[in-house]
């Protein structure tokens, strides 16, 4: 007896086309939904990146700032640095920088304490150590020569022997043993190319040159204000009315979005302060 044999029912060619047709439109939109999601990723990690750069950068600039004048660094202006330059006020504005430009002179640098005490009229003093934890100098007779002791007066350093350092005056207050003796630095602001990328960079003004402190910083803007929140006119020639800064920094991403269409396809963020400096008309 023959038993009929079953049909083996499979795929017609028209089948497996429609088939493949589906699933292409499938990958492809999954791929798509990926790329999508990759590209939003990628942005997002450039405008995190950009938001911590500004304010890193702001930040350093504020507290700086601030502590302008600190240390009765009006006995020793106008102060002459690497180069040349002198700036004959605590606060130095240049008009005439492109990318905008700031320096502020103050006792920012931490150095050696006294070792003896040191008695009004006394124009040496012996300090526990000429250089900074990491080694670097912080005292000389050239580009490091100004010094504040005990944030209260400043004087300029003549010759160092040892530890020991003369002084360009008499002391001016009875410090005793322990008393902090900082170095006066020129510090400067503005925004530079480093390889190509716009940056934010910070100049001590003594022999280093700037350093990078916040990359893709395209711009930098000040504004001056007297101690009645008037905007200071020529604010070179009034350096010493300015009690405000107003400080403006506008950051980019690293690289332009292709679906933003606006403009060059960065994406930008501006961040302003207005900052007090607390150490002017302390009359110290």
């Amino acid at each position: 007896m023959d038993i009929p044999l079953k049909k083996n029912k499979g795929l017609t060619l028209v089948e497996l086309l429609v088939v493949l047709v589906i699933s292409s439109f499938l990958v492809g939109g999954m791929y798509k939904t990926f790329i999508n999601q990759q590209k939003t990723y990628t942005v997002q990690e450039q405008v995190v990146d950009m938001q911590q750069n500004i304010r890193g950068g702001i930040n350093r600039m504020m507290r700086e700032i601030r502590m302008a004048g600190f240390g009765n660094v009006s006995m020793v202006l106008p102060v002459t640095v690497v180069g040349g330059n002198t700036f004959n006020n605590i606060v130095n504005p240049d008009l005439n920088n492109p990318a905008g430009s700031l320096t502020i002179v103050s006792a920012s640098e931490t150095g050696g304490t006294l070792v003896e005490p040191g008695t009004v009229g006394q124009t040496q003093i012996t300090v526990t150590s000429l250089t900074d934890s990491q080694g670097n100098t912080i005292f000389d007779t050239q580009y490091m020569k100004y010094i504040s002791i005990g944030g209260v007066e400043s004087h300029t350093i003549t010759n160092i022997v040892g530890n020991t350092l003369t002084l360009n005056g008499g002391l001016t207050y009875n410090n005793p043993v322990g008393t902090t003796v900082f170095g006066i630095r020129a510090i400067n602001y503005q925004v530079g190319l480093v390889n190509g990328i716009p940056t934010l960079l910070r100049d001590e003004n003594v022999g280093a040159g700037p350093q990078p402190q916040a990359d893709s910083i395209e711009q930098l803007q000040y504004g001056y204000f007297d101690v009645n929140d008037n905007q200071v006119v020529n604010p070179p020639a009034n350096a010493p009315n300015i009690r405000i800064v107003q400080v403006s920094l506008t950051a980019r991403t690293s690289t332009p979005d292709p679906d933003l269409k606006n403009g060059d396809g960065y994406r930008r963020r501006q961040i302003s302060s207005n900052i007090h400096l607390d150490n002017m008309g302390l009359g110290l």
